[in-house]
């Protein structure tokens, strides 16, 4: 398969991605596999969430959509065209990459599946047990569009054997085993991060809306949502709480719900001051993991100060939002929508898979 034709795979997948939100499933006669696909993966999306309880039909079709606005033709050329020198230079040895995935949050394994196919290497994918459905069903599709892809995807329940390099996400206690199980093999070991906020207090009501998307999304279980607030001295913590009110309705569902009443009940018997609005809690803490249902605070006395603390603690965090109070931060509301060129704990997948040899 030459690089234009891989892209103009995905690119279907994107184009049949596009039909499914969670208003309404609408077919285009255009997109390929409908026929064999389309009422299948709605019924797949509908029974996500008794796979996994936090795998909502909301949450599951956010993710749908946020992969099929990534995978357009115009993404995908501009997010490979910075490796042009990188493809020419590849040694075109085929490598099979052990892909072990994580599965917080739906299809969060996607990206790294995708770079391993683009570069023209073998995927051996083992699948976490709380998302084994959403990937298979969408490698059966990219197959049906390329069959010569059958030879390049495998999926893996017992041990992975066979591998020249290997991809694996999970918890800091997960990695210490990957990084020795792994030692004698290329790898991307991926760890434990969570992303934060930075408030100066002149933030709009839309920039603290949208500060909740980042917080409330995926129930707050992505290493991309917020988990922490940088606020000044004396910051009031009112506005922000009022702007959040929109986000009220993710208390009535039963999982979070628990999660809020045991989590604020261990903070309360520990005596720990909370600041709480009955469908979040924030406790300052210096921190940057908060328990679901709880984000922690911390005041800063001045902003060049907090950058440099935010340099010296780059391997804990994913991303930081603000309204450009930081240098690289991204705007509210953006960080579980992610470009193909951003990568997670920024490490370039592509350049790895296309340089290791």
């Amino acid at each position: 398969m030459t690089l234009e034709t891989k892209k103009s795979v995905f690119v279907e997948l994107g184009k049949f991605l596009s039909q499914f939100s969670e208003t309404k499933n609408t077919q285009n006669e255009s997109v390929l596999g409908n026929d064999l696909f389309f009422d299948d993966f709605v019924k797949l999306i509908h029974l996500s969430q008794s796979h996994n309880g936090w795998y909502t039909p909301e949450q599951v079709y956010f993710a749908i959509k946020s992969w099929a606005d990534a995978l357009t033709q115009e993404n995908i050329d501009k997010w490979l065209s910075n490796y042009t020198a990188e493809f020419a230079q590849s040694d075109k040895k085929e490598k099979t990459v052990a892909l072990i995935l994580a599965g917080n949050i739906p299809l969060v394994g996607f990206h790294d599946f995708l770079s391993v196919l683009i570069t023209g290497n073998s995927a051996l994918i083992k699948t976490s047990s709380n998302d084994q459905h959403l990937l298979p069903f969408l490698a059966k599709y990219l197959i049906f569009v390329d069959e010569s892809l059958k030879d390049k995807i495998t999926f893996v329940e017992g041990k992975l054997e066979n591998f020249d390099t290997v991809i694996a996400t999970g918890s800091n206690n997960t990695a210490r085993y990957f990084e020795y199980y792994f030692k004698d093999k290329p790898s991307i070991i991926r760890k434990n991060r969570n992303s934060a906020a930075v408030l100066n207090g002149k933030e709009t009501v839309e920039d603290l809306q949208a500060l909740g998307e980042d917080i409330f999304r995926y129930f707050g279980l992505g290493c991309r949502n917020v988990s922490k607030l940088f606020v000044p001295k004396d910051y009031s913590f009112v506005a922000f709480f009022e702007a959040i009110f929109k986000y009220q309705d993710v208390i009535h569902y039963e999982k979070y719900a628990n999660n809020y009443d045991y989590n604020k009940a261990v903070f309360l018997m520990s005596n720990f001051k909370l600041l709480d609005n009955g469908f979040l809690t924030l406790k300052e803490d210096p921190s940057y993991a908060s328990p679901i249902s709880s984000v922690f605070y911390e005041f800063y006395e001045n902003i060049e100060d907090l950058e440099n603390r935010l340099e010296t603690d780059a391997e804990q965090i994913q991303c930081i939002v603000s309204n450009d109070l930081i240098k690289n931060s991204i705007p509210f509301g953006q960080t579980q929508n992610p470009q193909l060129w951003d990568y997670a704990d920024n490490v370039d997948t592509i350049t790895f898979l296309l340089t290791t040899k």
